[in-house]
This record gives C-alpha cells, structure tokens and sequence, in this order.
C-alpha cells in the first residue's frame, strides 16, 4: 500500500513575501499560480507546507 499522496495548489503569489517563502514554493516544484502538484508525504514535505502553508490549499487523497 502506497503512503498518503498530498495534492497541493498555489493559490497566492508569494510575490512581496520573504525571500526564504519564495524559495520554499519554488522547492515544492511550484513554477506558476493555481499549478496543482501531487506529492507523497512525508515530515519534510510537511514541514515546507506548514511554512508556506498561507499561499497554498493542500488536500489528502
């Protein structure tokens, strides 16, 4: 059995936001606003999440 997939969503810019959130959005392989990607979680992924958590929507699947 595969672990739990996260489907995460950039629903803000992180345009005027500290230079260490834009690189947490751009480590989470986000290159665009309102792109969805899917990851596997994991502590890290959700450490990087909880950071930036304001700018993205972030469901379980």
């Amino acid at each position: 059995m595969a672990g739990k997939m996260l489907r995460m969503t950039l629903v803000h810019s992180p345009i005027g936001h500290p230079e260490s959130h834009k690189r947490t959005v751009r480590a989470l392989g986000f290159r665009k606003l309102y792109e969805t990607i899917v990851k596997e979680d994991s502590p890290s992924l959700r450490g990087m999440i909880a950071k930036v958590r304001y700018l993205l929507k972030v469901e379980e699947i």
